[in-house]
């Protein structure tokens, strides 16, 4: 199966089993996003969904969570993992957002990746998801289970993974493409133990060739043009 042919039939199968896929992140506006999306760095989103709504309540905008003290900010993200960069980050990115950007989150990429904590990843989902723009965040699902599927070939790093993926899908799904990966990921293609008879995609895993055996994996792994 050929590089293209693995994408056309990705796009294919979550088109029709996961027509709608969005963030599990809860947030009522972009600011409310960014920080959810800090906080999700090595943390579940579950936990996240737990820690903003107090949080939210008490830093409800950029200029309160900015006039703030970090051991404040740590009391309320305390749960989350890395709590005390996390606290560092939110409150210089708070900061930053207002002297620099007067409060408003800016949809640039590169401009996004000015604010304290908002690294690549986090500035392509708030890219993505709020201002519906092509950029795709890569993170540890996506990098699986694009190299899993063969939808990328040895890729080292996040960077390259999100070259090759947005060079096969069409702009108006990017935004789309990266929840379909980020949740069969978290739920079906798992780091550990993936669930493979549940997947409706093992037809054309190289991971699952390589586990169970069978005709032609020597092709899913060369052909990739």
């Amino acid at each position: 199966m050929r590089k293209k042919e693995r994408f056309e039939r990705l796009i294919r199968w979550f088109s029709i089993n996961m027509p709608i896929a969005e963030t599990e992140l809860k947030y009522g506006d972009p600011y409310q996003l960014i920080v959810a999306v800090i906080l999700s760095a090595q943390c579940t989103d579950k936990r996240v969904n737990i820690i903003t709504p107090p949080f939210f309540e008490r830093f409800p905008d950029p200029e309160t969570l900015a006039a703030s003290s970090v051991e404040e900010i740590f009391e309320y993200i305390k749960s989350c993992s890395y709590p005390n960069h996390k606290a560092k980050h939110l409150s210089g990115m708070a900061k930053t957002l207002i002297k620099v950007f007067n409060g408003i989150i800016p949809s640039d990429v590169n401009q996004l990746q000015k604010l304290p904590g908002v690294g690549r990843k986090t500035a392509n989902v708030i890219a993505s998801v709020i201002f519906k723009l092509p950029a795709l965040a890569v993170d540890t699902h996506v990098f699986r289970v694009s190299e899993r599927i063969g939808l990328t070939t040895n890729s080292k790093n996040p960077l390259q993974t999100e070259k090759e993926l947005i060079k096969y899908i069409p702009e108006d799904l990017i935004p789309q493409a990266h929840h379909w990966l980020i949740l069969h990921g978290r739920y079906v293609c798992k780091a550990r133990r993936p669930l493979c008879e549940k997947c409706g995609l093992k037809d054309m895993c190289r991971y699952f060739t390589s586990k169970h055996g069978g005709r032609g994996k020597k092709k899913l792994r060369t052909n990739t043009d």
